[in-house]
């Protein structure tokens, strides 16, 4: 008898290695888009060698604007072995870069675990998602992820529950971001600057939605304290089916921007920032198997 998947929080009980998929619509095996070196993460991610990535294709999320939408909703990739991910990983370290960061891993935990049983890197290796985790799951990643970079993307039911049919993604998402600064307490970083372990917790911010962008960071700062590392991102432009929805259907405003930075400054929480001007189509990664 097949296990029902309860990976994630949506616990679809799906029979995946039967072909009875679940909301994030992957069997068990591995499928992805890309594998290739990125330079356009944070820079103590990217570095000047560049970040090892491996885009997994479908995601627990489905976030109606998400700028990867043509492999997290529409599932574009190519399905491998656990054992042919583990050569993903060898053929990353051998390029050169700084870290292996598995981009948007979460129902593939246990294929993930498993090829790492069969091939540790000597690098980091950074878990990369969108927030949505359970904290059972993350437990069992325990020892294997050096780096968690998660999203904390709405502080409202509401907001998660329009844009990621997802309406217990806060309370989600504190628990889940509490477990991994449990794995991972302190940020430790190389002589480079490049990051060895730790937590780094991004959020997106939205059109139309300042208010939620200072809900989150006061979320972060009540249930964390000052000295987690955010990461506040302005690279945002309608993806997706953004167009469906007015008010996010276009960029930030430099006002928007401006208003959601000064409060992260007043805060006292520090990290990284972007410019206004990431939000441009160049620095979304070309889905075209490339690596794979």
């Amino acid at each position: 008898m097949s296990e029902l998947c309860c990976i994630c929080p949506r616990e679809c009980n799906a029979d995946r290695k039967n072909g009875r998929y679940g909301y994030c619509g992957m069997s068990e095996n591995p499928v992805i888009a890309r594998v290739s070196k990125h330079m356009w993460e944070e820079p103590c991610i990217s570095g000047e060698k560049g970040s090892g990535t491996i885009f997994f294709s479908g995601c627990v999320m489905r976030c109606v604007f998400c700028q990867n939408y043509k492999i997290s909703a529409e599932k574009f990739g190519r399905e491998i072995s656990v054992s042919q991910l583990a050569e993903c990983y060898k053929k990353l370290e051998k390029s050169g870069v700084h870290n292996i960061n598995l981009v948007n891993p979460t129902h593939f935990v246990p294929a993930i675990i498993k090829s790492l049983d069969i091939y540790r890197p000597s690098l980091p290796v950074i878990y990369n998602c969108g927030g949505y985790e359970k904290k059972e799951t993350l437990r069992k990643l325990e020892g294997y992820i050096d780096v968690y970079l998660p999203d904390f993307k709405y502080a409202t039911a509401e907001l998660a529950e329009k844009y990621s049919r997802a309406k217990d993604y806060p309370t989600v998402a504190v628990s889940a971001i509490g477990e991994m600064l449990r794995q991972q307490p302190e940020n430790i970083f190389d002589e480079s600057g490049i990051i060895q372990k730790g937590v780094i917790i991004r959020h997106l911010i939205l059109p139309s939605n300042t208010r939620n962008s200072i809900a989150v960071i006061d979320m972060l700062k009540e249930n964390f304290g000052t000295d987690i590392t955010v990461s506040l991102m302005a690279q945002y432009i309608p993806c997706g089916k953004a167009y469906s929805f007015p008010e996010i259907n276009r960029k930030i405003t430099k006002r928007e921007y401006s208003k959601v930075l000064s409060y992260l400054e007043s805060s006292g929480l520090g990290g990284y920032t972007q410019e206004l001007s990431s939000a441009t189509e160049k620095y979304i990664p070309d889905f075209d198997l490339q690596g794979v």
